[in-house]
């Protein structure tokens, strides 16, 4: 288990396959703010904090089961 105030501004956040799926702008509650230069809209989106698997080092992975909007990242992942 990890603690929510581990998640910095800036950290990468990555897929469970480790693949690229955005930055982290802020924490807003229980929700992780991405940048919004990791969008294909170039709008904000957000990721639930249960949907963590890990932090390792400076990069924050996410669960298999993670819903990841549509257009992040540059290799992500994407299930809308």
């Amino acid at each position: 288990m990890f603690e929510k105030i581990r998640i910095k501004e800036h950290m990468e956040v990555a897929n469970a396959k480790g693949d690229h799926v955005g930055t982290v702008d802020e924490v807003e509650d229980d929700k992780i703010k991405l940048t919004k230069s990791d969008a294909a809209d170039s709008m904000h989106h957000y990721l639930s904090t249960n949907d963590v698997e890990k932090i390792d080092d400076n990069r924050i992975y996410l669960k298999e089961s993670a819903v990841i909007p549509a257009g992040l990242g540059n290799k992500a992942n994407v299930t809308a």
